[in-house]
């Protein structure tokens, strides 16, 4: 027997309908129906999974015949491995990984914003060997934006580490779950607008005096901290539901190679293809507009001109220096509309 056989087999021993073994697996039905019809074939952590699934070994699974073993339907101790019912389950751990994101990311922006706060207590207050009287507010500004980067890099390596594993999420939230979430994200807008509030309110009030100016920017930093994390925690809770957006991104984030190789139905690899190639099409055309912007940029900043009709009042900076900043917002702007305008074009194919 070989392997589509024995995996047949296997399935029927238990009951086990194709959805389960999917959502046991971690991968769509659609990639079970393909193993059984010998179109495609498992990656090792597959077979090995469902190694542990059917109590069997790797080669009695791939070249054997498990029709000959005793006992495959149920583990060592009698008991059969848990099959699960109803609709699709959330078997990779999707939603903690989100619930981590959620977390970690909004935590690293309100720690830079409470340092800043703190910072401006101490503002002109202390010097480093005769130094800029702002040395410690520098400082505790830059801890900020270490501790920042301490929650958000970590928590973005994992997020693509997970979304190479996992390229393709088959949604599992029910409407009561988005429900719920619409809820708690209404609840976190209006109570992270009214700390914004405060925090505007205490600036007014001790803004009015020199002395205690500093004290009032600390409070409306950490109020604002506190509205920031969170709109931006119950936002990312509620955008974790939206299955079909992670699943677009994924293509993004991955190479060629890893899309190809994904675990999913044809139609839905070769959606990812297109989208990809679709994204480096894109990427292609914003590098160039952003190195026209450059060499745009740099001209207006180093290229003498005569800010006057008489040449005696030659300006070596020159008008147009004072503007060559604007070169990169106006590239970005036409990226901006270029993406728009691919993207709609891409939607009516």
């Amino acid at each position: 027997m070989g392997f589509r056989e024995n995996l047949q087999h296997l399935r029927a021993t238990r009951n086990m309908t194709q959805e389960q073994l999917a959502m046991l697996l971690g991968v769509s039905r659609q990639s079970v129906t393909k193993w059984e019809a010998a179109k495609s074939y498992p990656e090792m952590d597959k077979l090995l999974k469902m190694c542990q699934i059917f109590e069997c070994s790797l080669d009695d699974l791939v070249t054997g015949d498990v029709t000959a073993l005793a006992g495959n339907a149920s583990s060592a101790n009698g008991t059969q491995v848990p099959v699960p019912n109803g609709p699709p389950q959330d078997i990779c751990g999707y939603d903690e990984h989100q619930r981590m994101m959620a977390f970690k990311v909004p935590t690293g922006v309100a720690a830079i914003l409470v340092m800043c706060g703190i910072a401006f207590l101490f503002e002109g207050s202390f010097s480093f060997m005769g130094g800029d009287a702002d040395t410690l507010m520098i400082m505790l500004i830059l801890l900020g934006v270490l501790v920042g980067l301490a929650f958000a890099v970590p928590a973005g390596m994992e997020h693509a580490a997970f979304m190479k594993a996992h390229p393709y999420i088959e949604d599992f939230y029910t409407e009561d779950d988005r429900a719920s979430a619409r809820r708690d994200l209404s609840r976190a807008i209006v109570a992270g607008v009214a700390a914004i509030f405060v925090g505007v309110a205490c600036i007014m009030v001790f803004g009015e005096h020199r002395d205690t100016e500093r004290q009032g920017l600390c409070l409306l930093m950490l109020f604002v901290a506190l509205g920031v994390w969170l709109i931006v925690r119950y936002g990312m809770l509620l955008g974790r539901m939206n299955i079909a957006e992670y699943n677009k991104s994924a293509a993004e984030e991955l190479e060629m190679e890893d899309i190809v190789n994904a675990q999913v139905e044809d139609e839905i690899r070769h959606a990812m293809i297109a989208h990809k190639r679709s994204n480096k099409k894109l990427g292609a055309i914003c590098g160039a507009i952003m190195i026209a912007a450059t060499i745009i940029g740099l001209a207006l900043l180093f290229i003498p001109v005569f800010s006057a009709a008489d040449p005696s009042d030659f300006d070596p900076i020159g008008t147009s220096a004072m503007w060559f900043w604007v070169a990169w917002p106006v590239g970005g702007m036409i990226c901006g509309i270029v993406a728009v305008l691919m993207e709609g074009f891409s939607r009516e194919k």
